[in-house]
């Protein structure tokens, strides 16, 4: 229903909708802090750090792939889409329909991907 600093890492002294506030934690957890995965076994989908897409960016939808792979044609081959929200960002901002666009050489302590491998195992 909401985010809690129960379920995610988040700026949590800020809140979504009426949820109480929360705590801090200022840095990344390790992937499962929260024991609560999502629907398809995936943990830390929301906060944590930003995740890299494999996309480039594009402003808008219009001629996106529509077979789920990543689009990465006649886009801006300097910035990529980055997802979900992080340990430092408000909670309004931690949901994977959040998506800002970053430069690709950035370096950031909120900003990282996911690695996928095998039959859809993530490390």
């Amino acid at each position: 229903e909401t985010i809690t600093a129960d379920l995610a890492n988040y700026r949590a002294t800020e809140t979504y909708a009426d949820e109480p506030t929360g705590e801090y934690r200022g840095e990344t957890t390790p992937v499962g802090y929260f024991q609560v995965a999502n629907a398809f076994g995936l943990y830390d989908m929301h906060g944590n750090v930003w995740e890299w897409c494999a996309d480039t960016w594009h402003d808008n939808y219009h001629v996106a792939p529509t077979d789920g792979s990543a689009w990465i044609e006649n886009g801006n081959d300097n910035r990529s889409p980055l997802r979900g929200g992080s340990w430092y960002i408000s909670p309004t901002l931690c949901r994977s329909a959040c998506r800002l666009n970053s430069l690709r050489r950035g370096l950031d302590n909120h900003v990282g991907f996911r690695v996928v491998c095998g039959a859809g195992r993530t490390l």
